[in-house]
């Protein structure tokens, strides 16, 4: 088969597109034919040389997939050569097949063509474990999304609303805050131009927020713990603005706030279906339903996965870019 594949560290020219060993599914494994595929942060970090893939996944950048299974391994139950799927992975999206642990296929949401669900599986499980599963987000709390009109920021506020939370975001324009404002965000915040722990307080008549999902790191964590409402939990789950931050320790006691942080691409395949087995029952039936929608900027055919890279690089889209085939 054929795939991308970053001989070198680098810049976007890096990627190559080349002839590798076609792989086999294990025990409790898929393979999937791939159709699309979608870009990340963390495809980006892989490709710099800054974020290896876990031990024994996939060398080949592409934490998410949509396509249809062609063949079972041993142990498997529940699926079908022919199913048509998006998955979960720890890499190897940006190929023509990848292998998938089983507990990580979701099948294709009612309404959603097969290119598009490759949009799903990722901003899907990082929204619902993060916002949910472990900071629980409750109706009438406030949730704050950096990142607004990212895959994962456009998917927030579309889950937030959809039980019953006030979301704000921060974006860089106000033509990506316009568009938060149709997925349904109540507080719209520009960062380039207002203090987001200002507008916070202002918003919430000095209240603060709930939950944050934060994907800068060290850049926001002491201006999101001043964001914080009392008993108020921050999500990180990226580090756009660095790795090492100052925690006012006293904020937080005084808050009784807590802060976490996960990757999602790292945790045990076990974590990761009951993550996927929670979507699934969640959020696939706001999708089959219209509630919520994948947002796809744009489609990029994968052998020119370096042009896509640009684009996140350049911060110009809205939602996801995908990869097809």
């Amino acid at each position: 088969m054929y795939a991308i594949t970053i001989p070198e560290p680098g810049g976007p020219e890096a990627l190559v597109w080349a002839e590798v060993p076609d792989p086999v599914p294990g025990e409790g494994e898929v393979l999937v034919e791939v159709v699309a595929s979608a870009v990340n942060r963390a495809d980006l970090l892989q490709r710099q040389g800054a974020y290896n893939p876990p031990p024994g996944a996939s060398p080949y950048p592409g934490l998410e997939c949509a396509g249809r299974v062609t063949a079972l391994g041993p142990g498997v139950s529940g699926w079908a050569v022919g199913d048509e799927v998006c998955a979960l992975l720890s890499g190897g999206g940006y190929a023509e097949q990848v292998v998938v642990p089983a507990g990580q296929l979701f099948p294709v949401p009612e309404g959603v063509d097969l290119v598009t669900a490759a949009a799903l599986p990722e901003v899907t499980s990082t929204v619902w474990s993060n916002v949910f599963m472990i900071s629980h987000l409750r109706p009438g709390e406030t949730l704050l999304a950096h990142g607004g009109s990212s895959g994962i920021g456009t998917m927030a506020i579309q889950l937030g609303k959809a039980v019953g939370a006030k979301v704000a975001v921060t974006a860089g324009s106000k033509e990506k805050l316009a568009f938060c404002q149709e997925l349904g965000a109540d507080i719209l915040i520009n960062y380039r131009e207002q203090d987001f722990v200002e507008e916070i307080e202002r918003a919430t008549d000095g209240s603060g927020a709930d939950v944050i999902l934060d994907n800068m790191g060290a850049k926001y964590l002491e201006r999101n713990v001043r964001a914080l409402a009392v008993n108020g939990r921050l999500a990180i789950i990226g580090m756009q603005g660095g790795v090492k931050g100052e925690l006012n320790i006293a904020t937080l006691l005084n808050k009784r706030a807590a802060v976490t942080a996960t990757s999602l691409r790292g945790r045990p395949a076990t974590e990761k279906a009951s993550i996927v087995a929670a979507v699934r029952e969640h959020v696939w039936p706001l999708i089959a339903g219209g509630h919520v929608r994948p947002i796809v900027d744009r489609t990029v055919p994968m052998r020119e996965a370096a042009a896509a890279h640009r684009v996140l690089e350049e911060s110009s889209h809205i939602g996801k870019v995908l990869l097809t085939r």
